[in-house]
C-alpha cells in the first residue's frame, strides 16, 4: 500500500508548537481559552487546531451543558509527545527490549542507575537551599529535560508539581519501571517531604502530577 508519509514525520511550525504546549498545559481547552492564553484570535487558533487535528497531534470532544451550542474541547494525543522537543535521553525501546531478552532484571537496574545519577546531580545543586528554591530548581531541571514542568504553592502550604509532557514517553508507556523511578527520584532528592502522585499519564491522565507536603510545617 502506498499511504501518505507517516504523521510522525510532520514538522510543526513554531505557532503550532505553541498551541500544542498550551493545550498540554491545560489538559483540555476550547479555542477561545487557547486564544486568550496565546494572545491571538480564536479564528487563528482554530486554523492551527484544524491542522493539528488532521495530523493526529490533538483530538477533541464536545462538551454539552454550556449556554449555546456544544463546545469543542481539545486535548493532546500520544503523538504530541514525539512532536515536542525533549532532552537527549539515551533510552531506546528497541535496545531495552534486547536487554530484557538477555536479562529481565537488567532493565530495572538500568532505570535504577539512571535515577541514582539524577539524584546525585540534583542533591548537589539544591544543598542548603530553602524548600521554595529546591522546588524551583527541580521544576526547572525537569522542564529542561523535556517534561514541561511547573509548580505552584497552594494556600495550605502544599506544593503541586505538574509534568505536562513526558520526555521518555515511548519508554514509560511500555516499561513501568521508568515511572516508578521518576517518583523515587523526587522522594530521594527531597527525603524531608511527603510526596504523593495525584495524576499519572500512564494511567490515562493528561499529565503527571505530584503533591509535596512538608510535615514540619503542619506542626506549627
Amino acid at each position: 500500500m502506498t499511504d501518505a508519509a507517516p504523521t510522525r514525520l510532520v514538522e510543526l511550525s513554531p505557532a503550532q508548537k505553541q498551541v500544542v504546549v498550551a493545550v498540554k498545559k491545560r489538559g483540555e481547552a476550547s479555542a477561545e481559552e487557547l486564544a486568550e492564553a496565546l494572545g491571538i484570535t480564536p479564528s487563528g487558533v482554530r486554523q492551527h487546531l484544524a491542522a493539528l487535528r488532521a495530523a493526529g497531534v490533538v483530538a477533541a470532544r464536545q462538551e454539552r451543558g454550556r449556554p449555546g451550542r456544544p463546545t469543542d474541547l481539545y486535548h493532546s494525543t500520544d503523538l504530541a509527545e514525539a512532536m515536542l522537543p525533549t532532552a537527549s535521553v539515551d533510552l531506546s525501546v528497541e535496545l531495552l527490549d534486547h536487554l530484557e531478552e538477555e536479562d529481565p532484571q537488567l532493565v530495572s537496574r538500568i532505570f535504577e542507575r539512571r535515577r541514582d545519577r539524577r539524584v546525585a546531580q540534583a542533591r548537589t545543586q539544591i544543598a542548603g537551599k530553602s524548600l521554595d528554591d529546591k522546588m524551583a530548581f527541580l521544576a526547572g531541571m525537569l522542564d529542561e529535560e523535556g517534561y514541561l514542568a511547573d509548580f505552584e504553592k497552594l494556600p495550605d502550604g502544599v506544593y503541586r508539581m505538574t509534568l505536562h509532557s513526558c520526555a521518555i514517553w515511548a519508554v514509560a508507556s511500555k516499561y513501568g519501571q521508568a515511572c516508578t523511578t521518576e517518583l523515587e527520584f523526587l522522594r530521594e532528592v527531597l527525603p524531608e517531604v511527603e510526596i504523593e502522585r495525584i495524576a499519572h499519564k500512564a494511567a490515562g491522565a493528561y499529565a503527571c502530577g505530584y503533591e509535596l507536603r512538608d510535615p514540619s510545617s503542619s506542626r506549627a
